[in-house]
């Protein structure tokens, strides 16, 4: 089975950015940045996934990879 996997923490990590700062550039809920940094979010809005583009000057190729479970 294949699923969507968010590479938002390593992202954040290399930039050395914190999930509250990359909240407030993406204008986005500090829960909703912890979720997708945790990777523990079961759905991925398009809004959200245009917001930390936007912010993070990335592609959703850049957030998100598929993995096999």
């Amino acid at each position: 089975m294949m699923r969507a996997k968010s590479k938002l923490k390593k992202i954040l990590d290399e930039r050395e950015l914190s999930i509250r700062k990359c909240a407030e550039m993406a204008d986005l809920k500090v829960e909703t940045v912890r979720r997708m940094y945790n990777d523990t979010t079961m759905q991925y809005q398009r809004d959200t996934l245009g917001a930390l583009c936007k912010a993070l000057d990335c592609e959703i190729s850049d957030l998100l990879e598929l993995i096999e479970e």
